[in-house]
């Protein structure tokens, strides 16, 4: 499989041809079970853009959520009456399994306050 420079080198390389060919002629084949090929389009197009300089697989970036997709800072109840926030905005917290929280109810909001926390404290 090409990466990098060799991968650019290689799309430009071959120019207009189909999608199919592109990947295969890149190496990104494998071998399905039956002995049939598999082209590995995702793996591809992974390295094509880390090769143009587009990282995917940073972590740790503010408001960025599973995919690459920016977190929109909405939840909406679900149909069973469950309020989710979801894992990418747990990480962002650091928040571990088992952590507390004290639920504090407003006239039209929630804010959920670490248990045994200051309600001043904003870290």
């Amino acid at each position: 499989m090409l990466t990098g420079s060799d991968l650019l080198s290689k799309v430009k390389e071959l120019g207009d041809v189909s999608k199919s060919d592109l990947v295969r002629a890149c190496g990104y084949v494998s071998t399905k079970n039956d002995g049939g090929e598999r082209l590995n389009f995702t793996a591809f197009y992974e390295a094509l853009l880390e090769a143009k300089g587009v990282n995917l697989g940073a972590t740790g970036v503010a408001g960025i959520g599973k995919g690459g997709r920016k977190l929109s800072y909405v939840a909406t109840v679900q149909g069973n009456g469950n309020l989710l926030i979801g894992k990418a905005y747990t990480a962002l917290l650091d928040l571990k399994a088992g952590d507390e929280f004290e639920i504090k109810l407003g006239r039209k909001q929630i804010r959920l306050v670490p248990a045994g926390a200051d309600e001043g404290d904003d870290d």
